[in-house]
This record gives C-alpha cells, structure tokens and sequence, in this order.
C-alpha cells in the first residue's frame, strides 16, 4: 500500500479532493490518501499557530512518521497541487540509504506577500518539504513534542536530521509553478501551484491553470455518472 498524505487547508478543499483525485486516476498500485486535517490531530498537534503560518498543515507535515509508527515509508504532498504521473514511480525512489527524500530546490521568492495574503518568507532549503518521501523508522526525531517544540526553521530546513541524510529527487515530482522553468506538462509529474492555484480569484490564468481545471473536471464528471 502506498501511503499518502496530503496537507488540508478549509480554505483550499476544492484543491486537496483534485489533488487525492489526481493521484487515484493515475496510480497503477492500491493507494490510501489521508488528509492532514487539525480536527482530527488535537492529540497529536497542540502548538498554536504562527504569525507567520500560510496554512494549517505548515508544521502537521511532519508527524507523518508518528502517525506511521515510525515503520515504513509515506509520502506528504501539500494540498495545492496535481498529480500528473503514476505515485508508483515516485514510490519506486524510496532509497533506504536516506531518512528523507525531496526534491532540492534553489528557491528564493521575489515576491513579499503569498495567497491568501501571507507574508512571504525566505530562508534555506524553502518549499523541500513540499513533497517529503519519508522513511520512517529514520525520522524518530519527530516526535510529537519536537514537532510541537520546535521552531518552524529548525522543521522546514531538515534541523532534525544529520548531514547526508537528505535524499534527492527529480525536480519534476515537485515543479514549482511560476518559479520553476515552464516546460510541457507532458514533462512534469506535480506541479505545486504554490503562488496560488486556479482555484483563487486573480489566478484563474497562471500557469498551467487548463491542467487544474480539466483535473477538476474530470473528478466533477466521476461524481455526476
């Protein structure tokens, strides 16, 4: 079974039912899709949250392995994106000589302000943990009080794991729309609206809005037979 779970905002529910429906049409092995929901995580996530937090699922991401009993590998995708390839192949990666694998990003924003009107940070390793294949049993550092505990740059920047650790994945499990360097869609296999998705008012023409749109359609059509 391949694991999977994917950050929901209430905000963005339309883009995490695309995402999980994205993710089912293509995949060529049995899937289980969770989502990352705060409702459902009082006992597990208890810090409260940051100024400076774009979404509910900023720090949920990584209590991926608790909830996993550390055993295993699971995959974590952020709720604002599409599957355009078959999760096995990505679930095929999974190196047991790493802790973690990402795609490693160079990613520095030009841009002050985020969706939703989030102030817009930098800093090391931004948007690796966007797309977190984890291995497990090597992730015990996240318990649920470090996850709780720790401070946002110590999560996102890998803090809790030793050098080396850190596994690469191809740039096209994690394409960073309006960042990243356009290429045919054919090319990709995710791509992370992370500027804003085709879902929010201002953006119903970014980049590859006709994929967003025709992933929708095609779930909308499913739901109407």
């Amino acid at each position: 079974m391949i694991r999977v779970f994917i950050g929901y905002d209430p905000r963005e529910a339309v883009a995490f039912s695309v995402l999980a429906h994205s993710i089912h049409r293509r995949a060529s092995r049995p899937v289980s899709v969770t989502p990352l929901m705060l409702s459902q995580l009082g006992a597990e996530m208890t810090r409260e949250r940051h100024p400076l937090q774009s979404s509910e699922f900023s720090f949920s991401r990584f209590i991926v392995p608790a909830l996993c009993n550390y055993e295993g590998w699971a995959l974590f995708m952020d709720g604002d994106m599409i599957m355009l390839d078959d999760v096995a192949k990505l679930w095929a990666l999974a190196d047991p000589a790493y802790a973690v694998m990402v795609v490693q990003h160079d990613h520095r924003p030009r841009e002050d302000m985020k969706k939703l009107g989030a102030v817009q940070t930098s800093y090391e390793r931004k948007n690796w943990s966007s797309v977190m294949l984890f291995n497990c049993a090597r992730c015990r550092a996240l318990t649920p009080d470090y996850v709780n505990t720790a401070s946002g740059l110590d999560l996102h920047r890998f803090n809790w794991l030793k050098e080396g650790e850190i596994g690469a994945l191809p740039a096209r499990w994690n394409h960073l729309v309006g960042y990243d360097p356009g290429e045919p869609a054919e090319n990709l296999s995710v791509l992370h609206y992370t500027l804003g998705g085709p879902y929010y008012e201002g953006f119903e023409n970014s980049l590859y809005a006709d994929e967003w749109r025709a992933e929708n359609a095609a779930m909308n059509a499913v739901a109407k037979r």
